[in-house]
Parts: structure tokens; sequence; C-alpha cells
């Protein structure tokens, strides 16, 4: 079920309204109530096959819980410390880690490891996010910093619609405690309309911006031979816009839906186009994964704590995961890698790095992340070392109308029946606009975050959203389905 549907919308009002009438009598009854409703959400997107594979991935997940927090009951002696011993514990965590690194494995990575000689069908709906919150959950139950509780939902926390299929990885901490918060599905006005707002800028983002620059972006990759110099450049700078608008505008619903439910999700996104630096794109881009990698990855590797040598090490193998927990690809790997080296680079150059002006640095790493996202989006390595050519070696003319066909087609047409005078420029006029509103929305001071945590329901911001959420509705026809939902 797509979040930019009705059917969502619809499966969102009902599933709301059931979790507020149920909260009125029994908040137990209530989260199970949202605990049933998120189950059929992902069997009905993702199927019976998927659901049972991570079922079985949820029971070990649990039993490893259980193993990995049985102490020595009350009365015996040490009473109160784990049960187990530090090597048994050691050996479960592995165990438990090994199953659904193995999942993942087989169902994602068999074909590209074995030259294609073994291929699975498509991996369970959400297995990528769902297997990194998993291994989240074990480590933090392992070290002692979270602990189940007997009413903790495990299944909730596996399948919570809003983040099931892309997101944001949930580290437990961050969403058990609030299920006994006095907001869990009791949310106040000003949390609903917050959660509205969200919702409505995300499908903007989604329907009307990412969508239509994929129009551009797909058609020059269709046409990767006939590009001229300003055509690559304009299908490099069009994926970045969509990428972020996309998995943005995807986290934005989330959190909206999340927040009519009386939950507040992590932060994913704090305007990472406007980073100095490599790292500083990786502290504001996709914010999850990178507390993930970092804490379950970089710090049991050894961090920065043995020396630079072996820190470049451990960077360069955080983010070759990163590259290929996005996608079983030379592509990925490579992407990955490059932010890998980035980040060395950064570190060798040091603080004379942070003596040049903020611009110049604003405009290395913006450069820089769009080359990076040329290998992330290319089918080919070879594919995306062409389209690198035809940036830097194209020749030079106008942008292709080629381009520009299929930008808010219904948009175009209407354009050139009140205006006729500029049907031949409708489709440029239209993507000129598209393009300056995803760069104010990907620059704007305040990000959904921020806009969320401030709203306030005046007369003015209720229409502007009305009109938003109008005109994202009329345009679900054709919507193309989230990238991150293919990792």
């Amino acid at each position: 079920m797509s979040f930019q549907s009705l059917d969502f919308l619809a499966f969102l009002a009902i599933t709301a309204g059931l979790c507020y009438a149920a909260a009125g009598l029994d908040r137990h009854l209530a989260a199970v109530c949202l605990t049933i409703a998120s189950l059929l959400f992902y069997i009905v997107g993702g199927g019976w096959g998927a659901f049972l594979v991570l079922i079985v991935g949820l029971a070990v997940s649990a039993a490893a819980a259980r193993y990995l927090t049985a102490e020595i009951p009350a009365g015996g002696r040490g009473a109160g410390k784990p049960a187990k011993s530090p090597a048994c514990r050691r050996c479960c965590l592995a165990c438990a880690s090994a199953w659904h690194i193995g999942i993942l494995a087989v169902f994602k990575y068999a074909s590209f490891f074995t030259g294609g000689r073994i291929s699975l069908s498509s991996p369970p709906l959400g297995l990528s996010f769902f297997t990194f919150q998993q291994l989240w959950l074990m480590k933090e139950v392992y070290t002692g910093d979270f602990r189940l509780g007997r009413r903790d939902s495990l299944p909730l926390y596996a399948f919570f619609f809003p983040t099931a299929v892309s997101g944001p990885i949930l580290k437990p901490q961050a969403f058990f405690p609030q299920l006994h918060n006095e907001k869990f599905l009791q949310p106040d006005s000003r949390d609903v309309a917050a959660g509205l707002c969200a919702i409505t800028g995300g499908m903007a983002k989604k329907v009307l911006l990412s969508d239509n620059l994929g129009v551009v972006v797909n058609t020059g990759w269709e046409h990767l031979a006939e590009l001229s110099a300003p055509d690559a450049w304009l299908v490099i700078l069009g994926y970045t816009l969509q990428l972020y608008l996309d998995f943005s505008g995807y986290c934005d619903i989330a959190a909206g839906s999340a927040r009519l439910l009386g939950l507040r999700l992590p932060v994913n996104f704090n305007s990472p186009y406007r980073s100095l630096s490599a790292g500083e794109f990786w502290r504001r881009w996709h914010i999850t994964l990178t507390g993930f990698l970092r804490e379950c990855v970089y710090v049991p590797l050894g961090g920065s704590r043995r020396g630079m040598n072996r820190t470049c090490i451990n960077i360069l193998t955080v983010f070759l995961i990163s590259g290929l927990w996005h996608g079983a690809g030379w592509t990925f790997i490579v992407w990955g890698g490059l932010h890998g080296l980035a980040q060395v680079a950064e570190r060798l150059w040091g603080k004379r790095r942070d003596r040049l002006p903020a611009s110049i640095r604003w405009l290395l790493t913006f450069f820089f992340v769009n080359m990076a996202w040329v290998f992330f989006r290319a089918p080919s390595l070879s594919g995306a070392l062409a389209l690198l050519k035809a940036a830097f070696a194209g020749g030079l003319c106008f942008p292709s109308s080629r381009l520009l066909n299929g930008v808010l087609p219904n948009e175009a047409a209407a354009l050139g029946i009140l205006l006729p005078a500029l049907e031949p420029w409708a489709g440029l006029l239209l993507t000129l606009l598209i393009f300056g509103a995803a760069l104010t929305v990907v620059f704007w001071p305040r990000n959904m975050t921020e806009i969320m945590e401030r709203f306030e329901p005046v007369s003015w911001r209720c229409a502007v959203l009305a009109a938003l959420a109008a005109w994202s509705i009329l345009s679900f026809t054709g919507v193309e389905t989230f990238i991150y939902s293919n990792f």
C-alpha cells in the first residue's frame, strides 16, 4: 500500500479513528489495535511469504533478547546479575546477528555474489531496514543500554506501518518509551495539526517535485549517448534533488502519520545539502542509518581510538557496508567507497580545510555529493562514466526539449489552452518552476522537523496546505514508488 495513494490515506484515517476510540477505553487495547493494523498493512504490501520470513526473524530477536536479559533469581548468589556467562551471551548475540545478516544476504546478495548462478525472488519488503533495526535492538539489549519491558510490543516495533517499508531505522530507546507516554494514541490538537502538515508537505515533495524531476532524470538516462553537457548537468542535479525530495518526502509522511498516533519518529534529514563537508553531510543525511553504522559497526571496530591508519580503515569499511546495504551492485559499492574516501581525505586534510571560506567548502561538498550520486543512480559503472564524460566533454547547447517532455503534463496542457502563446515554452517554464521549487525546498532555512515543532494552524497556512493536498491527490495517478523502498 503506497503512501501516495487514497488507499493509504483511508487506511491511516480508519486506523487513527479506531485507535483513538480504543484508547479512550484502554491504552493496551489501543496498542493491540495499532499492532494488528500494522501487521495487516505489511501483509497487504509485502505478502504472506515475506511476512512469515520476518516473523521468524522477529522470533529469533525475541528469544535472543530474553536470553541476554536473563538474570539470577532473587535469593540466589549473585541475584540480579546476568544468568549467562559473558561467553554464552556473546555467542547468543553472534548467532542471532548471523541469522539476520544471513537472511539479508541470501535474499538480497545471492545473485551478486554468485555471478547470477543463484537468484531468489525479490527480498521481503523493507528487509534491509528490518535487519538493521533488529541488530540495533539486540546490540542495545546485549550492552544493557535497553531492557524490554513486559508490555513492549516487538511486533509493533518491527512492523509499525509508517516505518516498515523505508524507515527511519528505530533505535529501541527512541520507540518503546513512547508507548507508555500519555500522548500515545491520544495526541492533542497541536500534534494532529503538525502531523497533517508533515503528511501534506511530504506528499507535495514526492508527487509534485520528486516524480517530475524523475521524468527529466529517466529521460536523460534513456538517451545517454545523445546528451550535451547542459543536458548531463540537468540530469545530475535533477537526480540529486529527486532522491532527497523522494526519501525526505517519505520520512515526512511517516513522521506525520506517527504524530497522528501520538508518536514521534527520530529526525532522519536535517537539510543535508547545506553541509560544508562530507562528514557533516552524513550527520544530516539518513541520520538513523548513520547512527546505526556508528554505534553498531564503527565503534565496535575500534572507532578512532587506535590511530589514524586504523581510523581510516574503519571509515572505509563502514561506508563500503553502507554502499552494499543500499544495493547489490558495483555502482553502490563505488558510491560508498567514494564517500569513505572523502571522509578519510577530510581527516587527513584536518583543520587546514576549515580555514577555507564557508562558500568554498559548501561548493566542494555539494559538487562531490552530485558526482557520487551519479554512481548511485547509474545502471552500471560504464553508464556512470558515460554520463560524467557527457557532463565534462559534451557539446554546449540549449537543453534538449526531449528532457522536458512529460514534466507536469496536465499543467502543461492547461497552460497551452489558457495561454496559447506560451504553449511552445510550457515544458521549459514548468521545468524551471520544478527545479526552482525543489532548490527552494532543499535550501529553505527551516526543514520539516522544525516546521512541525513550530506549526500553528492559522487560516492562511491551512489554505496553502489544503491546496497542496488537493493538487497532490489529483496527481496520484502514475506516481512512481518511493526510491528507497527498493533498498
